[in-house]
């Protein structure tokens, strides 16, 4: 029962970043978005999901490592558009 806990509040919170994610994706835009904002996140991903292996907890290992991706496809998302925004305002000059 205590890792059902685990498990529930690990698909809430990552339900909640992918939802982010994919809105982010779906409105072509990131304005207001900061890339550091992911690039914090990847890191912090990294050594928590790290410490939750060393530590041998399943439930923060596979959540820190879902968690770890979102962020990671969220900075793509954040560069590609920053990308095509410089790719437009070159062309519009």
């Amino acid at each position: 029962m205590v890792e059902l806990v685990g498990w529930v509040s690990s698909a809430i919170l990552l339900a909640t970043l992918v939802r982010q994610v994919l809105k982010q994706w779906r409105e072509g835009s990131s304005e207001g978005v900061s890339r550091w904002l992911f690039i914090g996140q990847i890191a912090a991903s990294v050594g928590f999901t790290s410490y939750s292996a060393l530590v041998r907890n399943w439930v923060f290992v596979v959540t820190n490592a879902l968690i770890l991706c979102d962020a990671v496809v969220g900075l793509l998302i954040v560069l590609h558009h920053r990308r095509r925004e410089r790719t437009r305002a070159l062309a519009g000059t």
